[in-house]
């Protein structure tokens, strides 16, 4: 769901507007998983890498 709301400069969000804001946090949802995405175990979760490894940084001589 995308709600968008235009606000122009110096201009307050409502009360409604951040009840809304606050109902929407990750925080305050669960996490649902289900057969195509199911839980991930320990040992599954240690196989994970990053995309991208970080680089060593050349160092200016």
């Amino acid at each position: 769901m995308i709600i968008r709301r235009v606000i122009y400069e110096g201009q307050k969000p409502t009360p409604e507007q951040i009840a809304e804001i606050r109902a929407l946090k990750a925080e305050n949802r669960p996490i649902l998983y289900d057969d195509e995405f199911p839980e991930l175990t320990d040992e599954e979760l240690k196989e994970f890498r990053p995309v991208h490894p970080r680089r060593k940084r050349k160092v200016a001589s």
